[in-house]
């Protein structure tokens, strides 16, 4: 009988040995299965084994491609070509006699967009020095930015910065392009001095763009690590529809948005995802991203049981329809919808299946006997503690389904860091963010990424107006 037992003891402690280790698995999977449809890495880290598209929208709304209505963009002939060439057939196509005196019966036009071959021009000011009768010798005066007997101009400064920022290439390589496209030779230390000079010349314009998004009445905020100088760093951004703010600093949280000079004032609606420091924030309104929460949900439901109902699925399904009962509202605006369009009947009944999922799924991980229940539970309760702070786009004109319009601004970031890799230093970094947030204003108040270039090198930045 002591045997009989003792086997017995051996057994359960076995099995309860075995329900661990299925757990721990369970966990294990979950977090390889992570990918960027059903958590927030970036889709830079799927690497090759990326998996296949999966759209969170609703199925059958939409026809993919351009909608109804959506302007095309397409290569026009014009009324009056700068060169006309005219080509002569050389003789009859049917006798073989020649058409030189016969008249014209008509003509096809085929016109061909290129540019001229382009080539530096160089310009000499020439100070002219004068002497006058009294004996004191007067020497012409120098236009503005002209400071040295040699140098270049601000319209390849402007093509410099284009390159290096707005199109992310890495100093050598933008050296590289000059010299290719131009004939120029330049060095990836002009590159960077450039650089430097065009940032400086945007003195107080972060300021008034972090004025300006702090009166807003709805923003959009996030952050994501940058290379800088061999460590990581954070960049975090503050945008309106009008306004961009791109700062980088050594730290991730309340710390480097109380740098940024917007949060700490800003008493508008705050669109971000569930990141605690964002609640530190408490005089303002807050927005939770609707397509973090639709990733969340696909990988709860990623790790169901096949073939079965599943909490988060529902809540996701409710989630979408809300959307679509919103965007239907003002299909051509929908993050300024006209809620009073919206059916009433039909967005209560989204709700209530949405915080029903939500409740069931409380209730189903409730026992967290495993860190992956537990972190699935955790998302349940919020979606219920917080189901406001999800759901305002519902009732909010000014409140967004998600945060995309932050993330369009960080990616273009991680697009840096993907095309040309980290910076080597901090300072480099500060004037990259600081010409970013240059470009990305200008170009939501419709001025061309070129043109503002030009302005800044200049030595006369284009500003917005103050509100």
């Amino acid at each position: 009988m002591a045997l009989v037992a003792e086997l017995r003891g051996e057994l359960v402690a076995a099995l309860a040995e075995l329900e661990r280790a299925r757990d721990r698995i369970a966990e294990l999977e979950a977090q390889v299965g992570q990918n960027s449809q059903n958590s927030s890495r970036p889709p830079s880290s799927d690497g090759l084994a990326k998996p296949a598209p999966r759209s969170l929208r609703e199925r059958g709304k939409r026809k993919p491609g351009g909608q109804q209505g959506h302007p095309g963009a397409t290569l026009n002939a014009v009324a009056v070509p700068d060169r006309e060439v005219p080509h002569e057939p050389a003789c009859c196509s049917g006798c073989g006699a020649g058409l030189a005196d016969r008249p014209v019966t008509g003509v096809v036009r085929r016109q061909v967009f290129d540019l001229p071959p382009v080539a530096v021009r160089v310009s000499e000011h020439q100070l002219i020095e004068r002497e006058c009768g009294c004996g004191v010798r007067t020497r012409g005066r120098a236009p503005d930015g002209i400071d040295a007997p040699v140098q270049y101009g601000p319209r390849i400064a402007a093509i410099v910065v284009y390159l290096y920022v707005g199109q992310f290439l890495s100093r050598a390589r933008t050296a590289a392009a000059l010299a290719e496209l131009f004939g120029t030779p330049i060095s990836a230390g002009t590159v960077a001095s450039m650089t430097a000079r065009a940032a400086r010349k945007l003195s107080g314009f972060a300021e008034v763009v972090a004025e300006q998004i702090t009166r807003a009445p709805a923003a959009h905020f996030d952050e994501t690590g940058f290379r800088v100088a061999g460590a990581l760093r954070w960049v975090h951004s503050a945008s309106t529809g009008k306004y961009v703010l791109i700062t980088v600093h050594d730290k991730r949280g309340v710390k480097a948005m109380d740098a940024a000079g917007v949060l700490p004032h800003f008493t508008g609606i705050a669109h971000h995802d569930a990141w605690a420091p964002y609640d530190t924030y408490t005089h303002m309104t807050h927005a939770l991203c609707n397509a973090h929460l639709l990733r969340e949900l696909a990988a709860v439901t990623d790790h169901s049981a096949a073939g079965s109902w599943c909490w988060a699925e529902q809540a996701a399904e409710a989630l979408r329809e809300l959307k679509h009962l919103v965007d239907a509202a003002h299909p051509e605006h929908a993050e300024h919808a006209d809620l009073a369009a919206a059916d009433p009947a039909q967005l209560a009944e989204a709700i209530s299946r949405y915080r029903s999922a939500a409740a069931i799924g409380a209730s189903q991980t409730a026992p967290r006997a495993t860190k992956l229940m537990a972190k699935h539970h955790a998302l349940a309760r919020r979606m219920i503690d917080r189901q406001d702070d999800y759901l305002r786009f519902t009732h909010d004109p000014h409140a967004a389904f998600d945060n995309n319009a932050a993330e369009r601004e960080i990616r273009m970031i991680k697009l840096r860091q993907k095309v040309s890799g980290c910076l080597r230093t901090l300072t480099g970094a500060e004037q990259f963010c600081a010409i970013r947030s240059y470009l990305a204003t200008a170009a939501k108040h419709g001025i061309h990424f070129f043109e503002s270039l030009v302005a800044l090198t200049t030595g006369h930045p284009w500003l917005p107006e103050p509100a």
